[in-house]
């Protein structure tokens, strides 16, 4: 017999791809706007890195600019989303090691981070995919 809360669950799942285009949303946006601030504005984002040690400043604030502009952008249309959520997750480490250790004192000063949040929601889209309502999702289901 399927209870009140199994009829839930399962109506509720069906539209998983809801909350995974939101969370494709948000974090589109974000980067895509990060990442042009900081192309238009490289030689402050070039400064930053010098400040926070970074090697090959200029030639990093390029790539992680443009990095997170294109990812953005793909993960917002939900193209090549698993793949655009990697090198973002990776950025998001280098800043919070770079940027934001040493103003760390608990673990909840760490999971309270932007920072954390942004990989969070990345992995999620990174392990559970695009969802329904994107690019992938119409290519996978298009005859070859």
């Amino acid at each position: 017999m399927i209870t009140l809360y199994d009829q839930l669950v399962s109506w509720i799942g069906r539209y998983v791809s809801i909350p995974l285009l939101l969370a494709r949303l948000t974090i589109g946006i974000i980067f895509i706007q990060s990442g042009f601030g900081k192309l238009t504005h490289l030689s402050d984002a070039t400064q930053f890195f010098v400040e926070l040690g970074i090697p090959f400043p200029h030639l990093n604030a390029v790539f992680s600019s443009s990095t997170e502009l294109l990812a953005g952008a793909f993960i917002l249309l939900g193209f090549l989303t698993r793949l655009s959520a990697i090198p973002l997750i990776i950025i998001m480490v280098v800043a919070i090691i770079t940027a934001q250790a040493p103003n760390i004192a608990s673990p909840s000063e760490f999971f309270g981070l932007q920072e954390w949040d942004y990989i969070v929601m990345l992995a999620v889209i990174l392990f559970s995919g695009p969802g329904k309502i994107s690019i992938d999702y119409l290519l996978r289901r298009t005859p070859r």
